[in-house]
C-alpha cells in the first residue's frame, strides 16, 4: 500500500511540476513545493519537511549552483559581447546568404551540432548560439518560439549520444561498464543519428511552414539588436571566437590536462579528472571574451560596461530555475518508491536490450537528467547486460541513445535553461523540444534495439 501511495505522490508531484510550469509559473517556486508533495506522499506528515527542504532539496541545489555558475556566466557574458559586437549579426548575415533566408533553421542546427561534437558543453552552446540564432531568426522573419527547438535538435540530441566519438558525457559513461570506446557501434551510430537529424528537421520544417502559412513572423520580442557602430566584422572574425573555445577546450582537455600531476588536487578533496573537463571550458570562453574586446574595442568601448552588468543579471534565472529542478532531482532520487522503480525496472533482464530501454529511460525521467540516469541504471545492470553476451558496442551505442529520450521532461535543467535564455514559455516552445529531442530519440533507439537484437551491429 504504502508503494501505490508514493507512486501516486511521485506522479503527482511531476505532473503539479509540469503542469505549473505550462502555466508559465515559476519553476523557482514551485519546483520545492512539487518536492514536497513527493515527500507528504512518501512519509506522511511526519516526512520533515524542512530537513527536505533546507538539506536532501538545497543540497542538489547548491551543489548545481556551485558547479556550473561559472558556465552559466562566462556563457552569458560571452553571448553579450557576441551581439554587442556584431559577430552575431556577422554570422547570421553569412549563413542567410549562403544558405538562403528559408534555411535559417537549419544553419542553427548545423552549428549547433558542430559545437557540441568538438566537445563545447551543451549549456554553452546554448548562450553561443542565441545571439546568433536571434539574428538569424529575425532576419529571415521565422517565429522566435522555435529557437529552442532548433538547438535541441543540434546540441541535445544525435551529437550527444548517437554519433560516434561524441566527447559528451552521456557518450563517454557508458565506456567504464562496456570496456569500449566512444567510438563504439559506430554504424549502428550513424542510423540513428540520421533518424534523429532527418526527422528532426522534417517537424522543423513543417512547423516553420505552418507558421508562415498562419502569418506568423519573428514577432515582437524584447531582444532588440544592439546598433553597431561602423560595419559588423567579417565572417573570419565572427566566427575566431568560436574557433577559439572549441580548439582551446580540445587541446586542454586531451591534451594538456591529461599529462599534468594532478596530486596537487587532493588538498581540495578533488581529482584533476572531475574538474579538467569544466576548467578546459571555462579558460577556453575566458580566452575568447577577452578576443572579442580586444578585437572590437572600438566598437563595443562604450557598451562593455552595460553589457557586462546586463548579462552578469540574465545569467543567474536560468542558473537558479535549473537549480530549482536539480533540487527537485535530488528529492526524488531518496523517496522510497524510487528505489522501488528502479528496482523493479531493472528487473527486467529477460530481454536484455528491452531492458536497457526501458531502465534507462525511466530513469532518466525520473531524475530528469540524462548523464545521471545513465550512471544509475548502468550502475546496478550493467554486469548483468555484459553476462546477456550481447556484443558491449551495441549495449554502450544502445545506452548512450535512451540516455537522450525521456530524460528532456519539462522538467529538466537543460529544458528549463533554454526556454528561458530564449525568453519564451514552455506553452510557447516545449512541444518541438518533446518532439525533437524525445520523441524522435525514442524511435531512434527502438531502431537500434531491433538491430542489435538481429546482431546486426556495424
Amino acid at each position: 500500500m504504502d508503494t501505490v501511495i508514493g507512486m501516486i505522490g511521485l506522479l503527482v508531484a511531476i505532473g503539479f511540476l509540469v503542469y505549473m510550469a505550462f502555466k508559465g509559473h515559476s519553476i523557482i517556486v514551485v519546483a520545492p513545493i512539487a518536492a514536497m508533495v513527493a515527500i507528504l506522499f512518501s512519509y506522511g506528515i511526519k516526512g520533515h519537511f524542512m530537513a527536505s527542504y533546507t538539506i536532501t532539496y538545497m543540497d542538489g541545489f547548491a551543489n548545481y549552483a556551485k558547479n556550473y555558475f561559472p558556465i552559466y556566466l562566462l556563457g552569458a557574458i560571452f553571448a553579450k559581447l557576441m551581439d554587442i559586437s556584431g559577430n552575431a549579426l556577422s554570422i547570421a548575415h553569412f549563413c542567410t546568404e549562403k544558405l538562403g533566408k528559408s534555411r535559417a533553421v537549419l544553419s542553427v542546427v548545423l552549428t549547433c551540432a558542430i559545437l557540441t561534437y568538438g566537445g563545447v558543453s551543451l549549456f554553452v552552446v546554448a548562450f553561443v548560439m542565441l545571439p546568433v540564432a536571434i539574428a538569424l531568426f529575425r532576419e529571415a522573419d521565422v517565429p522566435k518560439r522555435l529557437i529552442p527547438g532548433c538547438i535541441a535538435l543540434g546540441a541535445f540530441t544525435f551529437t550527444m549520444t548517437a554519433l560516434p566519438g561524441s566527447p559528451q558525457v552521456q557518450n563517454t559513461i557508458p565506456m567504464q561498464y562496456f570496456g569500449t570506446d566512444s567510438f563504439a557501434a559506430p554504424g549502428m551510430g550513424i542510423v540513428a543519428s540520421v533518424i534523429m537529424f532527418v526527422l528532426g528537421m522534417m517537424w522543423l520544417s513543417y512547423r516553420t511552414k505552418k507558421a508562415k502559412a498562419a502569418g506568423e513572423g519573428y514577432g515582437n520580442h524584447n531582444d532588440e539588436q544592439e546598433t553597431i557602430s561602423g560595419n559588423i566584422p567579417g565572417i573570419v572574425m565572427a566566427v575566431i571566437p568560436i574557433l577559439i573555445i572549441l580548439v582551446i577546450n580540445l587541446v586542454l582537455s586531451k591534451i594538456v590536462y591529461p599529462s599534468v600531476d594532478g596530486s596537487y588536487m587532493e588538498e581540495f578533496g578533488s581529482t584533476l579528472e572531475a574538474n579538467s573537463g569544466t576548467w578546459s571550458v571555462l579558460i577556453g570562453m575566458l580566452v575568447s571574451i577577452l578576443f572579442i574586446i580586444i578585437s572590437n574595442i572600438g566598437r563595443i568601448k562604450d557598451k562593455i560596461k552595460d553589457g557586462l552588468k546586463t548579462s552578469a543579471i540574465d545569467s543567474l534565472t536560468p542558473l537558479v530555475n535549473s537549480c530549482a529542478v536539480v533540487g527537485f532531482g535530488s528529492v526524488v532520487k531518496v523517496l522510497p518508491i524510487f528505489a522501488v522503480v528502479s528496482g523493479a525496472v531493472l528487473g527486467l533482464s529477460a530481454i536484455p536490450l528491452l531492458s536497457e530501454v526501458v531502465s534507462v529511460n525511466l530513469l532518466c525521467a525520473m531524475t530528469a537528467s540524462a548523464s545521471g540516469g545513465l550512471s544509475a541504471a548502468l550502475e546496478v545492470m550493467g554486469d548483468t547486460f555484459i553476462q546477456s553476451g550481447i556484443n558491449p558496442q551495441v549495449l554502450h551505442r544502445l545506452a548512450s541513445i535512451c540516455s537522450g529520450g525521456l530524460d528532456n521532461l519539462p522538467y529538466n535543467g537543460a529544458t528549463v535553461t533554454v526556454i528561458a535564455l530564449c525568453g519564451m514559455t514552455h506553452k510557447q516552445s516545449y512541444l518541438d523540444m518533446f518532439m525533437v529531442a524525445t520523441v524522435i530519440p525514442v524511435v531512434a533507439s527502438i531502431v537500434i534495439m531491433v538491430l542489435g537484437s538481429f546482431g546486426l551491429c556495424f
